[in-house]
């Protein structure tokens, strides 16, 4: 989990300040010392940790903080309100261009993931209903351009290449061609060096004189730290760049480039990797990575990902079976399926108002939901239609054919039944208004079995 540590040392010092009725401007002077450790603990720039405690404590020690009923809790507001201004105030869309194409010039060093996030982020805009554009320009790595291919077709996005030739000539052929075929986006993937040098930076700049990019984003690991301050503070320089992509950032436990890169360099970070999937690409926003530095949780980061794995339609038709106790084997198959595209239970969890870091010490086998599937899978229709037509010999049969046991599938048909009762009980009790306060879990209903 990103910003494990600095969870911790601010939670801890959040928590001795809440147990003093009233405080003093030496009390706030120790927590904002504290509160800077862990900041450079999780290696925040030393310049920006110094002015961030600084504003916070010339804010804090002022009369109305003073004097409120409440003065910790002013205090972690101010702390929260400081935190978002460091990391942009807002989040920092994507631009669109007045006549499409939209031309986005990805920049950074090799082993940042720049091929892979060119994939994520055209994938990205395909589902937002966008016709993106890959192109292979990176004509000096082994197998970067059939890498970009592979991860294209895995995003379902074309590919643009023109085998080893010119950088700058592919580029202007690429852009020629989304006019021509009416793509909105065009992603130049760009070749990466080990280190800044000169000649990766003249390059660049051809290739951003021709094509004149609407966006220059530069993609940087965050898991290297104020290492990747500096890699986009000499990108910024030579080149101008418009945005950052901080890849890795469900690998890193500091998350000290996330609050550094945005002070030092003055641009947004406008995407974060979270993840080696190509869905897992999410739009960087300051205020709901504040809260979740606080321990305040994510919900709205939640919502956007259920909304975007859920199919609308079929969760209408669920609702309807739902109401008309319908509800079968292969309508909790479909529940499962959308609940493991969403990510790792514990992720989902961590956005959580109250759960946060807690997350990793709650046990969830989240193996269960794959075998919980097995199972379902190994009946035929009929007996998912109809799970009551079960008996010994067909339990029997289906253990055989996941490799489980009889008692595993007697207790995920026990569960159901015990999900039907209470659909049951739900749509029993009279007026839409009133089921959710009548409704109560039938005796037996066990959340566990569903690794909860």
């Amino acid at each position: 989990m990103a910003f494990e540590g600095l969870s911790d040392r601010i939670e801890a010092t959040f928590k001795r300040l809440k147990s003093k009725g009233s405080l003093n401007e030496a009390d706030v002077r120790t927590a904002m010392r504290e509160v800077r450790m862990a900041l450079l603990e999780a290696d925040v720039n030393y310049k920006v940790a110094k002015d961030f405690t600084n504003t916070v404590t010339e804010k804090a020690i002022g009369e109305k903080v003073m004097e409120s009923l409440t003065p910790s809790q002013m205090v972690i507001k101010l702390v929260r309100e400081e935190l978002i201004e460091l990391m942009g105030g807002t989040n920092a869309k994507l631009t669109y261009a007045a006549h499409p194409p939209t031309i986005v010039l990805m920049c950074g060093l090799q082993g940042s993931g720049k091929t892979t996030h060119c994939a994520k982020l055209a994938l990205k805009l395909k589902k937002e209903n966008h016709r993106p554009l890959l192109v292979a320009c990176d004509v000096y790595r082994p197998a970067a351009i059939k890498q970009l291919q592979v991860v294209g077709e895995q995003a379902g996005v074309p590919v643009f290449e023109m085998g080893q030739g010119n950088p700058v000539e592919i580029s202007k052929a690429a852009v020629a061609e989304a006019k021509l075929k009416g793509y909105d986006y065009v992603i130049i993937d760009t070749a990466g060096r080990l280190h800044v040098d000169e000649e990766l930076m003249d390059e660049l700049k051809n290739i951003k004189s021709e094509v004149k990019p609407h966006e220059i984003l530069l993609v940087v690991d965050s898991m290297t730290g104020q290492d990747a301050v500096n890699v986009a503070t000499a990108f910024d320089e030579a080149l101008g760049i418009d945005g950052l992509i901080l890849t890795k950032l469900d690998g890193d436990t500091r998350g000290g480039a996330a609050l550094s890169a945005r002070a030092v360099t003055g641009k947004p970070i406008k995407f974060i990797g979270t993840g080696e999937k190509l869905e897992n690409l999410d739009v960087f926003h300051p205020d709901r990575m504040a809260n979740r530095i606080l321990g305040m949780g994510d919900v709205l980061s939640l919502i956007e990902k259920a909304e975007q794995t859920l199919d609308m339609k079929k969760a209408e038709e669920l609702e309807k079976k739902l109401m008309q106790n319908k509800f079968d084997l292969n309508d909790l198959l479909d529940q499962f399926r959308s609940l493991r595209k969403m990510g790792s239970i514990k992720d989902m969890l961590e956005m959580l108002p109250g759960v946060g870091k807690k997350a990793k010490d709650i046990d969830v086998d989240e193996r269960k939901f794959d075998r919980m599937q097995a199972i379902i899978l190994s009946m035929t229709p009929k007996e998912r239609s109809n799970p009551d037509i079960i008996n010994p010999s067909r339990k029997k049969r289906i253990a055989q054919g996941c490799g489980q046991t009889v008692e595993d599938v007697n207790k995920l048909l026990n569960q159901y039944k015990q999900m039907q009762k209470m659909f049951k009980q739900l749509n029993g009790k009279p007026g839409k208004r009133h089921r959710k306060q009548h409704m109560r879990l039938p005796a037996g209903f066990d959340p566990s079995q569903f690794g909860m």
